[in-house]
């Protein structure tokens, strides 16, 4: 019998991640095409269900505006109404629009026999993720069935400056442009070992350089670590990072990376060797 992984809830979310603002000078951005994707997006775990005010409030707009905006989504069939309580929720059509984007990624196709060797070699969750501004996104995973600290499921993003994957694709960038990113979103402290100033980040991240992997001890999630490595195409560059998630109460940090980190570099050397082909 197969025994589901035990895994803490995810943290509280936070606001919904805002798009790049398009110049007022742009004749072709279209801001009724933004209002629809802003209402998609406030939707997360901790507002699976809201009232067209509480919309209006959390994507900034008129009730007017918001009330169009729903109505618009409603008719298309990505927004519907709770039975009981009558709030809005998404429907299951708006996977669609991220399904779509799974389906045709080259790099998930490519990832996914060699991320399930790593997960089975190794006994924890592994990962690859893709950059989305100053964050990553999980795109492709492969659970263990052991306990895991936090559930981290495709489609969560995660900051860059605090994560072992966010590190490693920043060690395919010269240093200006590490700089501009870390630079560009906040850096809370997420947990008490979180590291917040950007000098010591650009250490961690120079490590991964020479050593040819980024780690993660406890700075995002408590009880959780992460050892992860860039997949580089043949230019250098990073098209996303590999990782596994091996959590505090089975592993040391030094441990981790005598056994796991040669896993996890060799995953995503494979990867881009596939991508390559």
């Amino acid at each position: 019998m197969t025994t589901k992984p035990t895994r803490r809830a995810a943290p509280p979310a936070s606001p919904p991640p805002a798009a790049a603002p398009a110049p007022d000078s742009d004749p072709l951005f279209n801001q009724s095409l933004e209002k629809g994707l802003a209402v998609l997006r406030a939707f997360d775990d901790a507002h699976r269900t809201m009232t067209l005010a509480e919309l209006a409030e959390r994507t900034d707009m008129s009730k007017g505006s918001a009330q169009r905006t729903v109505h618009t989504l409603q008719v298309l069939g990505y927004i519907g109404k709770h039975p009981q309580t009558r709030r809005f929720q998404l429907l299951p059509r708006t996977i669609e629009l991220g399904f779509n984007y799974l389906a045709g990624n080259a790099l998930i196709k490519s990832a996914h026999p060699y991320l399930s060797q790593l997960a089975n070699a190794s006994g924890e969750t592994a990962s690859v993720t893709e950059p989305v501004g100053a964050e990553m996104v999980y795109v492709a995973q492969l659970m263990t069935s052991k306990f895991i600290p936090v559930l981290t499921p495709v489609g969560m993003r995660i900051p860059m400056y605090c994560t072992s994957s966010g590190r490693a694709w920043l060690s395919s960038l010269p240093d200006d442009q590490v700089l501009a990113l870390l630079q560009m979103a906040p850096r809370p402290a997420r947990t008490p070992s979180t590291l917040t100033d950007i000098k010591p980040i650009m250490a961690r991240i120079a490590e991964c350089r020479r050593v040819g992997y980024a780690t993660n001890a406890e700075e995002l999630f408590l009880g959780d670590m992460g050892i992860g490595a860039p997949i580089l195409n043949r230019q250098g560059d990073a098209l996303g990072a590999v990782h596994l998630s091996p959590p505090t109460s089975r592993w040391t940090m030094e441990d981790a990376r005598k056994k796991l980190a040669p896993m996890v570099i060799e995953c995503a050397r494979a990867i881009a060797s596939a991508i390559a082909h």
